[in-house]
C-alpha cells in the first residue's frame, strides 16, 4: 500500500504563501466536537438507533462541590467532577485535570474519546475523565495537597483499582497521583498503589510512564512515514505546549534526528527555522516560567506557531486550537495531535481538501493510557519491568494500532481519524452486544 491509497493523504508540502496573523480561535464545545465524530463513524458503521444512544451518553456522572482551607484562613469552595463514559470492555480509565477551564462538557467529551482510544489500542479499559476547575499555578503546594486529598476523598465512591482508575493530565502530576493514591489507601486501611497511575515510580508507578504520551507520538509519526516511504530523518517539527506531552516529544523527536524548529506555551512560542537545542530548553524551564524568555530563538505567538510550514505539526496543549478560522493557513504536511480534541470537525474537512495529513488523538497520543495499562497489571502483581520493556511493548502496540487504523482507512475508503473511530467504535459496540443487556 502506498500513500496514494489512503484518502485525502498529501504527497507534498502545501505551498507556502504566507499566512496571515489570525484571531485566537473560537471556543468551540469539545463535547459537541465528540458528538459530532460519534455520529458520523455510527452513520458508517449502521448502528441501530438503541446502541448508538447508548453509547452517545456518559454512563455516570459525578459533580462535587468541597472547601479548601487556605494558607491565610480563607476557606474557598471548589468544584470538581468525575465522568464514566463506559464499562463495557473493562474498568474506566482516565485523567484528572486541574484547569480553570474544566467544565462537564469537557470532561464528558474527555470521557468519550478516553473510550475510543482505549479500544483503538485494543486494551481492556473504557473512558473516564475528571477535573477541578482551579489554576494550580496559584496554589501553594500545601493548597494544592489539601484540594487533592478532599477531591479524592469526594470522588471515593466512583473509584476503585477494579472499577476506574484515575491518572495525570493537565494541570496534574506524578506528586498529585501520590497524594490520591495515599487518601484513597488511608480511607481503606492498607496501601492500594492500583487505584491511580502515572504515580512516582518510589511508590509503585512504572518506568517510562511520564514520557509514555511525547515518546508514544513520535513512535506514531516515524511508523506513518515509514508506511508512506517518506524520509524520516531531518524532518521539521513544530509542537504546540511545552508541558509533559510537548517537551517531551520535542525532546523525543530531537533524539530521533528530527530538527525541532518552534515550540510554545500559554504565554507564546520560540522560533528557529535552524532547530532549537531542545536538552537546554528543557534544563531552561526547570528554572523559568516560559519558554519565550529562552534566547535559542526568535518570539512568535501561538497564533504564528501553527501555521509555520513544517513537515509535522503537533498540538499538544488544549483542545480547538485548529479550527476553520485557522486551518486554511495550516502549512504542516502532517498533523500529530498530542492533545485531545485539539481539531474541530470543519477544520478537519478544510484539511483534508488542502491535503493535510491528521493522524487522530485517539490513536496518536494514546502510548500514556497504553503505560498506565502496563503500570497497573504491575501495580496489581507487585511485579515490576525495565524501561526498555515498557518502551518496546508500547512501540510494538502503537505499530499494530497504526496498522489496524492506516489497513482500515483503505478498506473502507476513510481518513484516520474516522478510520479510527470507525475501529474503536465497532469494538466497543461488538463488546456491548457480547455482554447482552441486564437485567
Amino acid at each position: 500500500m502506498t500513500i496514494a491509497d489512503l484518502p485525502h493523504a498529501p504527497s507534498a508540502v502545501p505551498a507556502s504563501n504566507g499566512a496571515p496573523q489570525q484571531p485566537p480561535p473560537k471556543q468551540e464545545s469539545a463535547y459537541a466536537t465528540a458528538l459530532a465524530q460519534f455520529d458520523r463513524a455510527a452513520q458508517i458503521l449502521n448502528l441501530d438507533p438503541g446502541m448508538a444512544s447508548m453509547l452517545r451518553s456518559c454512563k455516570r456522572e459525578l459533580t462535587v462541590n468541597f472547601p479548601v482551607k487556605m494558607d491565610n484562613g480563607e476557606v474557598r469552595r471548589f468544584t470538581g467532577y468525575r465522568v464514566h463514559h463506559n464499562t463495557a470492555r473493562g474498568p474506566t480509565k482516565g485523567g484528572i485535570r486541574y484547569s480553570p477551564h474544566v467544565d462537564l462538557d469537557e470532561v464528558r467529551a474527555l470521557a468519550m474519546w478516553m473510550t475510543w482510544k482505549c479500544a483503538v489500542v485494543n486494551i481492556p479499559y473504557g473512558g473516564a475523565k475528571g477535573g477541578v476547575v482551579c489554576n494550580p499555578k496559584e496554589l501553594s503546594p500545601r493548597e494544592l495537597e489539601g484540594l487533592t486529598r478532599r477531591y479524592t476523598t469526594e470522588i471515593t465512591p466512583f473509584i476503585s483499582p477494579e472499577g476506574d482508575i484515575p491518572a495525570p493530565d493537565m494541570g496534574t502530576n506524578p506528586q498529585i497521583m501520590a497524594w490520591m493514591m495515599d487518601t484513597y489507601s488511608m480511607h481503606r486501611g492498607y496501601s492500594v498503589p492500583a487505584i491511580v497511575t502515572g504515580k512516582p515510580v518510589n511508590i509503585g508507578g512504572s518506568a517510562g510512564r511520564f514520557e509514555a504520551t511525547g515518546r508514544g507520538i513520535m513512535f506514531v509519526v516515524r511508523e506513518a512515514y515509514r508506511t508512506f516511504g517518506w524520509r524520516f530523518e531531518g524532518i521539521r517539527v513544530v509542537v504546540q505546549g511545552f508541558g509533559n506531552v510537548g517537551a517531551i516529544t520535542a525532546q523525543t523527536a530531537h533524539e530521533m534526528g528530527c530538527k525541532v524548529i518552534a515550540v510554545s506555551d500559554v504565554a507564546g512560542g520560540l522560533y528557529n527555522p535552524n532547530g532549537l537545542d531542545i536538552p537546554r530548553l528543557r534544563r531552561f524551564m526547570q528554572t523559568h516560567q516560559s519558554v519565550c524568555e529562552f534566547d535559542g530563538g526568535e518570539r512568535i505567538t501561538n497564533a504564528e506557531l501553527l501555521t509555520l510550514p513544517c513537515d509535522v505539526l503537533v498540538p499538544a496543549a488544549r483542545e480547538n486550537q485548529i479550527t476553520a478560522a485557522n486551518a486554511a493557513h495550516i502549512r504542516a504536511r502532517v498533523i500529530a495531535e498530542g492533545a485531545n480534541g485539539p481539531t474541530t470537525p470543519e477544520a478537519d474537512e478544510i484539511l483534508m481538501a488542502n491535503n493535510v495529513l491528521v493522524i487522530p488523538d485517539i490513536l496518536c497520543n494514546a502510548g500514556g493510557v497504553i503505560v498506565s495499562y502496563f503500570e497497573w497489571v504491575q501495580s496489581l502483581q507487585q511485579l515490576f519491568w525495565e524501561e526498555d520493556d515498557v518502551n518496546h511493548r508500547l512501540e510494538r502496540i502503537l505499530i499494530r494500532s497504526f496498522h489496524d487504523v492506516y489497513e482500515l482507512a483503505i478498506r473502507m475508503d476513510l481518513d484516520l481519524r474516522t478510520a479510527a473511530l470507525v475501529l474503536g467504535i465497532g469494538r466497543v459496540a461488538e463488546a456491548t452486544r457480547t455482554r447482552g443487556l441486564y437485567p
